[in-house]
């Protein structure tokens, strides 16, 4: 029997793009024959990996894991909402989140290239994610992660499987956790007003000092009088402060009890959120949109075409 080596797996991965070992059993059972192992692949998976590869990926899970003072979160994205109910997926992406924990992978390479194995697949995550495809036939990838380890306490919520929050405090846990319900519901982007990017504010105030001059057009051609450039500077000024209220987790009011804000809340229960970290499956993500009407038109021209 021909022997294989590492450079003949290398080799039939690079051409279908196939779990690593399943190249390998493929070689040893074509006993090296390059083509035959090519043959026996596309039989087996269909080539599906290589297929989707380039497939949007915009659906997808959140998950977390936590031990103590140490704790991950990552989003695994798929093409469907149908695998995202799959058990093979939802353990992958459960596993990647212990991995992350656990060994600190610098990014998304490092992570696919830790141990893991899963129905079959393996020795790596990366070789479970491709046999997956093979197996599911639909892309999925490990979009993004974020590993806590800065000695505080951790509290977590995953609203289903689509939104993810964890946050990073001192104090009391049951108050830890409704902040971290709170963060899933009202989706804050910053802990306090001072830390909302700049460009975000920026962005607010060129729409508030657009909106005042809409209403002086509008003003102007009523008749009416104009406001004072000075008046017009506190309107904008206004709105940027409301703006800042309304996406700063502090200021905005408790979900469980709006009489409140979040920070009266933590202060009551003598909590300090030090960081939060939310994830939304698919955000910033351009989807997809199938335009039917279209596809049936295409079907039909390339019937008459053909007939």
């Amino acid at each position: 029997m021909a022997a294989i080596t590492a450079s003949m797996v290398a080799e039939l991965r690079g051409k279908t793009d196939a779990p690593m070992m399943e190249c390998k059993r493929a070689l040893t059972e074509a006993e090296g024959n390059m083509e035959k192992a090519e043959e026996l692949l596309r039989v087996k998976l269909g080539n599906k990996a290589g297929k989707a590869s380039a497939r949007i990926t915009s659906e997808g899970v959140v998950t977390c894991f936590i031990e103590g003072s140490t704790g991950a979160m990552i989003e695994v994205n798929c093409e469907t909402d149908f695998v995202t109910k799959s058990d093979g997926f939802l353990a992958m992406a459960k596993a990647a989140a212990e991995l992350i924990a656990k060994s600190n992978p610098s990014d998304v390479a490092a992570l696919g290239a830790l141990a893991y194995s899963q129905d079959g697949f393996g020795p790596t995550l990366e070789d479970v994610r491709k046999g997956l495809i093979g197996k599911i036939g639909e892309n999925m990838s490990f979009r993004r992660f974020k590993r806590f380890a800065s000695g505080a306490k951790l509290a977590s919520y995953l609203h289903g499987t689509r939104i993810g929050v964890v946050v990073e405090y001192e104090g009391d846990e049951v108050a830890a956790k409704d902040v971290a319900m709170h963060i899933a519901a009202m989706k804050p982007v910053a802990l306090s007003s001072a830390d909302v990017p700049a460009e975000l504010v920026a962005k607010e105030r060129s729409l508030a000092a657009a909106k005042a001059a809409d209403d002086a057009a509008t003003a102007v051609a009523a008749g009416k009088p104009i406001q004072s450039d000075e008046i017009v500077a506190k309107r904008i000024e206004g709105g940027v402060q409301k703006f800042l209220k309304e996406v700063s987790l502090f200021n905005q009011a408790f979900v469980k009890n709006d009489k409140q804000s979040v920070e009266q809340m933590l202060k009551a229960t003598g909590t300090t959120v030090n960081a939060f970290t939310l994830y939304v499956v698919g955000e910033g993500i351009e989807k997809k949109v199938d335009d039917f009407a279209a596809e049936v038109a295409a079907t039909v021209a390339a019937a008459q075409k053909g007939a």
